[in-house]
């Protein structure tokens, strides 16, 4: 019964990202070589520096540091996913509708221990003490209107990041131009010096459109699938509630399975 969900799926590596972040370097570097040009040209420790130490004070300006920390820590959801593992939770819903049906929704109260999402398990105990449908469901997607918002300020912070970086590159390379400028006696450092000075804003770029602005991406997308999970827990519950015949119950549910997007709050 429940406990075919008693234990919290694991997280698992995000092949997607690394390898989408693996592709895109390659990609740069070998361009970079084909076109004669080698790593030491982009290896620039006072631009990568400046571009991340401008683009990290720029957002700890921006946000409130509660929301830095939580935003840090969300780049886990980019780096690993956790499966949502619809299909089991769709059987415990099953299971849990038959129980109720033959010996009453009280007698699921020994289930909710065993369930670990703790989002169903708030919405089962409130069905479970009488509380009305419509008011479990008016609390219940309050909670996941409120988590929504939570996660897009997260991912603010990565494309605030994103938005910050090109331009601190360039700043970068303005200073870089600067120090060309006290040597234009000699034409080789010149030469040289303007090279230097425009990898600031490759760094300022590439991190913003090969890190930043798709974390932020992944972080809404991430929490999107997570509130389809949610309405679809929050509908079977109701449908027991409701005392519905659980294998309709289960047809209805198992319409999620196949969804790739959230579907929309209220239309079932």
């Amino acid at each position: 019964m429940a406990n075919r969900v008693a234990s919290k799926p694991k997280r698992r590596p995000d092949y997607a990202t690394l390898g989408g972040l693996l592709v895109a370097l390659s990609a740069i570097v070998g361009g970079l070589i084909l076109e004669g040009g080698s790593l030491h040209d982009i290896s620039q420790l006072t631009a990568l520096l400046i571009v991340l130490g401008g683009t990290v004070g720029a957002v700890m300006v921006h946000y409130p540091l509660r929301t830095l920390k939580s935003g840090l820590l969300r780049l886990r959801d980019v780096l690993f996913e956790a499966p949502t593992a619809k299909p089991e939770l769709v059987e415990v819903i099953y299971s849990l509708a038959h129980r109720a049906r033959r010996t009453g929704m009280v007698s699921l109260e020994d289930e909710l221990d065993k369930i670990y999402d703790p989002f169903l398990r708030k919405a089962l105990n409130m069905a479970i003490d009488g509380v009305e449908g419509a008011e479990i469901r008016r609390v219940m997607e309050l909670e996941i209107a409120v988590h929504e918002t939570r996660v897009e300020q997260e991912a603010k912070i990565w494309e605030s990041a994103g938005s910050y970086s090109p331009t601190v590159g360039i700043i970068g390379a303005v200073m870089g131009l600067i120090q060309v400028m006290k040597n234009l006696a000699d034409i080789d450092r010149v030469g040289h010096g303007i090279a230097v000075s425009f990898v600031a804003t490759v760094y300022g770029v590439a991190l913003a459109n090969l890190l930043f602005l798709p974390a932020g991406n992944k972080i809404k997308m991430r929490a999107r699938l997570e509130s389809e999970v949610r309405e679809m827990m929050l509908e079977g519950v109701l449908a027991i509630v409701d005392g519905l015949n659980p294998k309709l119950i289960k047809d209805k549910l198992e319409m999620y399975l196949d969804s790739g997007w959230p579907n929309r709050r209220g239309n079932g």
